[in-house]
């Protein structure tokens, strides 16, 4: 098996996902998070995803984001719509995806270097 030297110069990567925690870093947490590449924002409030409203948002946009993903936990759920208003009034791209996929999603995007910021969930 080839293995490829890692140049990318981001602080927090994620290392796994499963139902009940999200791996930064080879460490586990266990409470909803904003994560970027040279961020990590633990026990973000709300804690679950149906609590999501659009001041939560403040902590996403204060990353400086170049997309935004928000992992909904286990199943892909859109946010009501004052949210999605929100999101779009930033001219910010987007994406709403289950978390296992926003996680895989996250790394792909900061292994391209893009300045990506994830809300995540995991219930």
């Amino acid at each position: 098996m080839k293995f490829a030297e890692d140049h990318n110069s981001a602080n927090y990567k994620i290392s796994g996902y499963d139902l009940g925690s999200i791996g930064i870093n080879g460490l586990p947490h266990t409470h909803s998070l904003v994560i970027s590449p040279m961020e990590l924002l633990k026990d973000w409030e709300p804690s679950k995803y149906n609590e999501l409203n659009e001041q939560h948002l403040d902590a996403i946009y204060a990353m400086k984001p170049e997309i935004i993903i928000l992992g909904t936990g286990q199943k892909q759920i859109f946010p009501p719509a004052e949210i999605l208003r929100r999101l779009a009034k930033e001219q910010i791209g987007y994406e709403i995806m289950d978390t296992q996929a926003a996680c895989r999603t996250f790394n792909i995007l900061m292994a391209e270097d893009r300045n990506v910021v994830a809300g995540m969930f995991l219930d």
